[in-house]
């Protein structure tokens, strides 16, 4: 059977493949030792609240060895640092790394028409997103081709989404021309297709299968319980690096990166006055879903125990090798000194503190001073109001509030 993308978005559609199973949310259905939250949070002291109060990162998975396949998913938001977290993974030469490739998903829903887009809701989009990642788990890029536009021809294409972000679709066999030279020192998102040309969704699969474990980021799913029915399904062995950052610095690092859609949060920095036409849910919806994940996580559900890690990046940033370890030591995979190599040379940059505002995807930088850089750029009448607005947020994840402007400016008092 023969099947259009349109079909393929709402029918199941077998010679492909296709199921797009709804996704279910914990959010109100979950028990555990920690449900009633704020007496287990009492039992902290209020320096380790952002912590996992009730971790169990440490309990073992049933596997059938130590160096069995990990399937590995780094969670996050948009601007939380999570390009910069990924090189720890894309830096391992036994790891297969994908960058955000949901992308192409979301994107055939979005130019959808609008009668087709209206019929669909957010739980289909997250079933196509899961089996998307399901697929690519296990290294079927062929998958893909019902997303990418234009339609690849012959399993080519020359649309995958920032390919240039993952060195095994940049290195051989995907890419014959490529080697690990040309790996360094890359100044823009483009050289890679230039020098690789169109990529072969086959031999992507080939390179797939020929690696240990496959990692993907993403920052396309809302909430942890949207991933329970991966975490479930007994073909992956999934391991979750959530990553969270404090929402003020969330909401700074877009301002500058998407100034566009961020310009009513930008003529209100500038000014000082607040427009009315600002859209605050612009960081709220992000308080909420890091809100509501790590409560879930925080509830000890069996499909979460140790398959979970939260890691703040403020934290990776002041230490990224200790952090390194941590989240190495966690997925059960041995730390390459490749990787360590790279934090060497990528966090202790020369470039000033406000590197991040010039280049929304640069990832080498001195760690320490962008962790603290909104600090520098906003405004303390918007940073009061994104503390009222996610205050429970701040305090779930150990975030300290800052009340006046000297405080605010005073980079030498930490606020983790």
């Amino acid at each position: 059977m023969e099947c259009s993308w349109k079909t393929l978005l709402l029918l199941v559609c077998t010679s492909l493949g296709v199921q797009y199973t709804a996704i279910r949310s914990l959010r109100d259905s979950v028990g555990g030792p920690c449900q009633d939250f704020t007496r287990c949070q009492e039992r902290h002291s209020k320096e380790q609240r952002w912590k996992s109060l009730c971790d169990d990162s440490h309990v073992p998975v049933e596997s059938s060895a130590a160096t069995a396949r990990k399937h590995i998913l780094l969670f996050a938001q948009t601007r939380s640092g999570s390009s910069f977290t990924g090189q720890l993974f894309n830096q391992h030469p036994d790891i297969f790394y994908v960058f955000e490739p949901l992308y192409h998903v979301q994107q055939a829903f979005t130019n959808s028409s609008s009668r087709l887009q209206r019929a669909l809701d957010g739980k289909a989009l997250l079933g196509a997103y899961r089996d998307l990642l399901l697929n690519l788990y296990n290294c079927d890029f062929s998958f893909l081709e019902s997303y990418i536009r234009p339609e690849p021809q012959d399993h080519m294409t020359g649309a995958f989404f920032r390919r240039s972000s993952s060195h095994a679709l940049c290195t051989p066999p995907v890419c014959p021309g490529g080697g690990e030279g040309i790996l360094e020192g890359q100044p823009d998102e483009a050289w890679c297709p230039k020098k690789c040309q169109a990529m072969n969704l086959s031999l992507a699969s080939q390179a797939c299968q020929a690696r240990s474990h496959v990692a993907i980021k993403t920052v396309r799913i809302p909430e942890v319980g949207d991933l329970r029915t991966l975490s479930e399904d007994p073909r992956l062995d999934l391991r979750i690096i959530h990553l969270v950052r404090d929402p003020r610095a969330i909401l700074a690092s877009r301002m500058s990166a998407f100034g566009g859609k961020f310009r009513a949060w930008k003529v209100w920095n500038a000014t000082g006055r607040q427009p009315r036409y600002v859209d605050l849910t612009q960081i709220t919806r992000t308080c909420r879903d890091i809100e509501y994940s790590v409560e879930t996580s925080l509830q000890k559900p069996m499909w979460l125990r140790g398959r979970y890690l939260l890691v703040r990046y403020e934290d990776l940033a002041h230490n990224p090798e200790e952090k390194a370890k941590e989240i190495y030591r966690f997925l059960g995979v041995d730390l390459h000194h490749q990787v360590l190599t790279w934090i060497s040379h990528n966090t202790n940059g020369t470039a000033p503190s406000s590197s991040e505002w010039n280049y929304k995807y640069s990832t080498t930088r001195d760690s320490k001073a962008t962790a603290q850089s909104w600090r520098v750029h906003l405004n303390f009448d918007i940073v009061k109001t994104v503390q009222s607005l996610c205050n429970r947020t701040l305090s779930l994840l150990g975030y300290k509030l800052v009340h006046s402007v000297d405080e605010l400016k005073d980079i030498t008092k930490t606020l983790t």
